[in-house]
């Protein structure tokens, strides 16, 4: 496999809090990706995270979604029981 594409964003997911979950997130969990699904992520959770990505790819702006700034924002897992703060930033 050979990737054509040079990605120019990266993410970083970190677990801000955490009730018992099929994955056993715990509190200070972080993932890190670029347009790849981060290894060991919540399958079910996937999908957010995927459309959070790409608004920041697309030059959006997490304030508009109740974010902490354009870049940053906090989101739940997909069955309520974790917390995660998503941080995109841009690769010069």
């Amino acid at each position: 496999m050979h990737k054509t594409i040079v990605e120019d964003w990266e993410f970083v997911i970190t677990v801000t809090d955490a009730k018992p979950c099929r994955m056993g997130f715990e509190k200070g969990d972080s993932f890190y990706c670029k347009y790849e699904c981060p290894t060991g992520f919540c399958p079910k959770t996937m999908a957010n995270l995927h459309r959070l990505c790409d608004i920041a790819r697309a030059d959006g702006d997490y304030k508009l979604l109740g974010g902490k700034s354009k870049n940053e924002i906090d989101f739940c897992c997909a069955d309520g029981c974790v917390n995660f703060h998503l941080t995109a930033k841009h690769i010069d």
